[in-house]
């Protein structure tokens, strides 16, 4: 995107006990959930350490790349709370952008609120030294992060992967020491080396000081020598042989100058793409619009995930959908994106940007309180959404299913609520509504009572009411479908903290 025009910017005794067989059996098992491990590509697709397809389906949560030096909205929440809501609304990536700022030494975040016990564990540490408590929460919540190289410093954006002020070797430099620092830790699955290369950069060019792809080349092979299990992901450019299209979007290169690195299997290309909210191009004005998009996107990137070169990454794709021409866009990607329902993992991968409500313009998911979701915005994702990584869809949601199965054609629900973060003065939790029977649900009721004072304070992909101590959650219009066997979910948050977890009902309505 036009930065210039962007961004405000149980057991382990237990286990003991166990058979040996028993042993490796549970760790088989655990080692096939999907996302597993590190990950390659192979052909088009993206696998896990097992060999599973995996698609990456999330969201940008941006600040360590600002005079701020660290994520935004700290100022405002917790940021277990924060990693907690994007997982329970089903993004199961995030992508960290930052500046080699944060390397610099006393180099620490600004703007972090401790009240209420908010970001405790933070106080006192370094940039570098908060990005690993959001790295090590993000993986215990099951996330995956790509760490993205945004700029050089905090000033702004880049055509280049260099300045004077930070030239290639310190770019190298600082990313070898972050793969370095994350190696073993398979949360952290790549880093997109640089963002948005824009004119002059170049692509197969040949010139060593505008050649993105050479460049590319060197960085990745860098990274790689210290950390060989990272993918590497590569934006374009703006320019390929005097065809234009937006910062880091033009991957029209790859074709006859592909990205060649020592290890194998490492390459993941990434595209950004924008509405007019963002800038004005040539194509939303053509009359065919907004049937003439997928050919527009085959041009620039498309194309490599069609012809099996490699995988494909929308890195960043965003838009505050205040006008009609942004909202048949957004429906036309989404598309074009191809749905996890019908196409599973065999489908173009993608980072939404943003999380955060203050990109200037494009907004975010968040509503400016930091807290609400902006449900419109966020259920245009839902169908190309892939919780835990799902490799497929899991059949069709609105299939009556068996009715001589178990359950007798009568359906049926349950729930489970977890505590996902307790802070003293409030908390988020999450609750789990599946279907164990064979006829599919079509909407559902959970309804619970506190033993306290405990208030909903927000509440994302359910809606709510609540009567004293007790609360009725029904399901958003996008996740009342639950397919047989299949589950869905909600999260909210609260206050005061300290609550128990309560007994928790289930109807199918």
């Amino acid at each position: 995107m036009f930065h210039s025009l962007r961004k405000a910017l149980c057991a382990v005794a237990a286990a003991l006990l166990l058979p040996l067989t028993a042993a490796q059996t549970a760790d088989a098992a655990e080692a096939a959930e999907p996302g597993a491990g590190y990950w390659h590509t192979s052909g088009r697709q993206i696998l896990d350490a097992a060999g599973q397809p995996v698609r990456i389906a999330g969201i940008n949560w941006f600040g360590f790349e600002t005079a701020n030096h660290v994520t935004h909205g700290l100022w405002a929440r917790d940021y277990k709370s924060m990693i907690d809501q994007m997982k329970s609304l089903g993004y199961n990536t995030l992508r960290m952008p930052f500046s080699d700022d944060i390397f610099k030494s006393g180099a620490v975040p600004d703007n972090i609120d401790f009240s209420g016990g908010k970001n405790a564990d933070l106080r006192g540490l370094t940039s570098l030294q908060v990005l690993d408590r959001i790295v090590s929460y993000a993986g215990q919540d099951g996330l995956k992060v790509i760490l993205d190289r945004h700029r050089p410093d905090a000033a702004g954006q880049s055509a280049l992967w260099y300045t004077s002020a930070v030239p290639e070797s310190t770019w190298i430099t600082n990313l070898k020491a972050l793969a370095t620092r994350y190696k073993g830790n398979p949360t952290v699955i790549g880093i997109d080396l640089h963002n948005e290369p824009h004119d002059p950069a170049c692509w197969g060019c040949g010139d060593t000081t505008r050649d993105w792809r050479l460049a590319a080349e060197r960085a990745g092979n860098a990274v790689l020598s210290v950390n060989p299990d990272l993918l590497i992901l590569v934006e374009g450019v703006q320019t390929f042989n005097g065809v234009s299209g937006w910062w880091g979007g033009n991957l029209m290169g790859v074709a006859e100058y592909p990205v060649r690195l020592d290890v194998p299997n490492r390459v993941v290309y990434s595209a950004h793409d924008y509405a007019t909210s963002v800038a004005q191009q040539s194509w939303f004005g053509d009359p065919s619009f907004p049937a003439n998009m997928p050919g527009i996107w085959d041009k620039y990137w498309g194309y490599i995930f069609k012809q099996n070169i490699a995988p494909v990454w929308v890195g960043e794709f965003g838009t505050t959908l205040q006008s009609t021409v942004d909202q048949k866009w957004l429906a036309a990607l989404v598309t074009y994106l191809r749905s996890t329902s019908a196409y599973g993992s065999d489908s173009f991968h993608w980072t939404f940007w943003s999380w955060n409500p203050n990109s200037g313009d494009t907004g975010g998911i968040l509503k400016d309180d930091w807290s609400t979701v902006d449900t419109v915005k966020d259920g245009y994702l839902a169908s190309i959404k892939a919780p835990g990584f799902a490799a497929g869809g899991g059949g069709d949601p609105t299939d009556p299913g068996d009715p001589g199965g178990p359950g007798g054609g009568t359906a049926a629900c349950t729930a489970a609520y977890t505590v996902s973060s307790d802070w003293g003065s409030g908390f988020n939790a999450e609750v789990k509504v599946t279907n164990p029977g064979t006829t599919a649900l079509t909407s559902w009721k959970v309804t619970w009572t506190w033993p306290g004072a405990q208030k909903v304070t927000s509440m994302w992909n359910a809606s709510y009411t609540q009567s004293g101590a007790t609360v009725s959650a029904v399901n958003a219009s996008h996740n009342g479908a639950v397919a047989a066997g299949g589950s869905a979910s909600f999260g909210f948050g609260g206050a005061p903290g300290g609550g128990g977890v309560p007994t928790v009902t289930c109807t199918a309505t």
